[in-house]
């Protein structure tokens, strides 16, 4: 193991100093990668991660340890990429250069070659995603269709058709006809008051389970036909994780846990419930940086995980794809984004799950990279322009 740390303060930094250190502890400095202990981990919980207290060093690893947990590791350098200029972007983070920046790893050709912790970052304990979940949603809807409970073509069908318990004739004009590719897509429609949004969430019996879609397509003002305005809202996943709900057998969590979990080899995770009594889906889940690069790489690999395709790649490139343009800088698929960045000159596509506070899956199949970032910013941080261009600089496209 090439392990690095880097001592920190929490206003003044000292100069960054690099230790080249071995498996066992020096001066009191501890060289595997930092975790959380048992009692942080009883209670893990978005507010409860906010009281953990920042690391004393920064952990860099260059080449990191297999834990067993299904992901394939190897060594920056010998296994791709440039050891310094990484080193030297770990070293900005370390130093709050940019942002409030929790944990950066690295995977290059589906090996783990780069993984550093800072801050709140542990190894063990599962960061809060945020919007992170929609993406999670989306893989989930991809998985109920390799299993056979969902095709393709069922993605044009209006959601309501697979939501038996709805009352149809209480529906406001054109809400019927909201198809499982326009919650995908944030583009139901669907335009909510915030004040029903408030009496929605302070009135249990009507949100529970498929109530809470009635309560959706009765109140939301009347849906135009199709194309839609795009609009980002907590909504259109929710109706997503419904239908997940009504198609597969037992119940939601179960099939989560069973057909995407336990596949990826995720034992460490929260994911609480929603208002209805399902799984969150447009924020909710907590995972470690570990597990996120796994999920990394089933969408990099086009669903297939240790030769065994859990997604159809259909499904994949359908939702990693520019299905609609929020704005003029980014596209949006099935509840992941899209955007351009300049690498050498060079337009380089980008596919991102994105989550408030700074959460990111970067996925670059030009390079073959994936990587991810956990953060505790105010805002979205600087990462999501600047990575790009920093990381892969370090590899060369298409080796």
């Amino acid at each position: 193991m090439h392990s690095f740390t880097t001592f920190l303060r929490s206003t003044i930094f000292f100069p960054v100093i690099f230790l080249c250190l071995t498996s066992a502890p020096v001066n009191g400095v501890e060289l595997n990668p930092p975790q959380a202990t048992q009692a942080e981990l009883a209670k893990a919980s978005y507010a409860e991660e906010k009281n953990l207290a920042d690391l004393a060093a920064a952990f860099f690893d260059t080449s990191p340890e297999p834990t067993g947990d299904g992901l394939a590791t190897g060594t920056l350098g010998k296994d791709g990429g440039a050891v310094e200029p990484v080193l030297a972007f770990a070293d900005e983070i370390a130093a709050g250069t940019h942002g409030e920046v929790d944990s950066l790893l690295i995977s290059y050709h589906g090996k783990l070659i780069f993984e550093s912790y800072y801050r709140r970052g542990r190894i063990n304990y599962p960061h809060y995603q945020m919007s992170i979940t929609k993406s999670y949603t989306a893989l989930a809807i991809g998985r109920a269709i390799q299993c056979g409970f969902l095709t393709l073509d069922d993605l044009e069908r209006p959601v309501c058709d697979f939501l038996e318990e709805l009352d149809p004739s209480q529906f406001v004009e054109g809400a019927a006809a909201i198809t499982l590719a326009d919650v995908m897509t944030m583009r139901s429609g669907i335009r909510i008051p915030q004040a029903a949004l408030r009496q929605l969430r302070s009135d249990t019996e009507n949100s529970a389970l498929q109530r809470q879609v009635q309560f959706f397509f009765e109140r939301t003002s009347p849906i135009a036909p199709a194309p839609r305005d795009y609009k980002y809202q907590g909504t259109d996943p929710a109706i997503t994780m419904q239908v997940l709900a009504a198609v597969v057998p037992g119940s939601a969590r179960g099939f989560l846990e069973k057909e995407l979990l336990q596949q990826l080899h995720i034992k460490q995770y929260e994911w609480s419930n929603d208002i209805s009594g399902l799984p969150k889906s447009a924020a909710g889940s907590s995972m470690c940086s570990r597990d996120m690069m796994k999920w990394g790489h089933l969408v990099l690999y086009k669903g297939r995980l240790n030769g065994k395709q859990i997604i159809p790649t259909e499904f994949i490139e359908l939702a990693t794809s520019p299905l609609c343009a929020p704005s003029d800088t980014n596209s949006y698929g099935f509840f992941f984004w899209q955007h351009d960045a300049m690498v050498d000159k060079t337009e380089t596509r980008c596919i991102t799950c994105r989550g408030a506070g700074g959460q990111f899956i970067f996925i670059f199949p030009q390079y073959d990279v994936v990587a991810v970032v956990t953060s505790h910013n105010k805002g979205m941080g600087p990462l999501l322009k600047i990575l790009p261009s920093r990381l892969l600089s370090c590899f060369t496209e298409g080796s």
